[in-house]
């Protein structure tokens, strides 16, 4: 089964994606199933994980509805607050639907880059553990030791790296990857997974897949491809490229693997990690 393990649907009418900017005529417009559908087909994709991009728990139960309408999501990353700790009620709700599978803060957009291991928060990675539920693991190369310690804190949850932690590969340099490789390396060594994913948009517009090359083959090397797992970031992928284009890449970026490793990349390592 090939699954994708990370894409998005909202409907920027609902008013609760405070981050989409209102010009963008790529990002602020509604992407629904039967939007992806066609687009999944073509490229033989089985299934998909269905991720949060705003921060309201209404956004969650939204995404459920659509996980129930659509053939095709197998499973939802949703969103409670991390700052409420009366959401622990709504966490183990959730977790009564079938597809529900974890959740994500959104701490990229947080300005306080240590906010993961403040006091009043930690009451929620108690609660991923203690329901057996998945933590999608959002940030920047600045956040690389804050989640170190996290993970560390918290060894049995489980985790998935989103987006390889976003290198800035618009603004590659030697100094720069070196900190993001090391970085990397750490979180692998705590047991976490990753998403290769998202990294065509944080490459320059005319990216090359040899530009992207350097940081696959590094996630495939600290991870393994048993903890590797690709995802579109689809449709935030399309103001770089559609979604068929950065299929293709990622195709090409893994071909030197075994067909056994790039089926785990392609689809596996999802089915086991969110337990679809």
């Amino acid at each position: 089964m090939n699954i994708d393990s990370h894409q998005h649907f909202w409907t920027p009418g609902r008013g609760d994606h405070d981050w989409m900017p209102a010009d963008n005529p790529i990002l602020n417009r509604t992407y629904l199933p039967q939007d992806l559908g066609p687009i999944l087909k073509g490229q033989g994709i089985d299934g998909t994980v269905l991720v949060q991009a705003a921060a309201t728990v209404n956004e969650t139960e939204y995404m459920l509805g659509l996980a129930d309408a659509s053939g095709f999501v197998r499973g939802v990353v949703g969103w409670v607050d991390f700052e409420n700790p009366a959401d622990a009620a709504t966490l183990k709700r959730l977790k009564g639907h079938p597809k529900f599978k974890g959740v994500r803060p959104m701490i990229q957009d947080i300005p306080d880059d240590a906010w993961m291991l403040r006091d009043d928060v930690q009451w929620a990675y108690k609660a991923i553990c203690d329901n057996d539920l998945t933590f999608d693991a959002l940030g920047f190369p600045r956040h690389l030791g804050h989640f170190l310690t996290l993970l560390n804190r918290y060894p049995t949850m489980r985790v998935v790296i989103d987006h390889c932690m976003k290198p800035q590969i618009r603004d590659h340099s030697p100094a720069n990857f070196q900190h993001w490789a090391d970085g990397m390396s750490h979180l692998a060594d705590t047991g976490a997974h990753c998403k290769f994913s998202a990294l065509i948009t944080e490459a320059n517009a005319d990216w090359t897949v040899a530009a992207l090359k350097p940081y696959v083959d590094h996630v495939l090397a600290a991870f393994g491809p048993e903890r590797v797992m690709w995802g579109s970031d689809w449709p935030v992928c399309r103001l770089r490229a559609e979604y068929e284009v950065w299929h293709s890449a990622a195709q090409d970026l893994t071909a030197h693997l075994p067909q056994a490793a790039r089926a785990q990349i392609f689809g596996q390592t999802a089915q086991t990690f969110y337990r679809l």
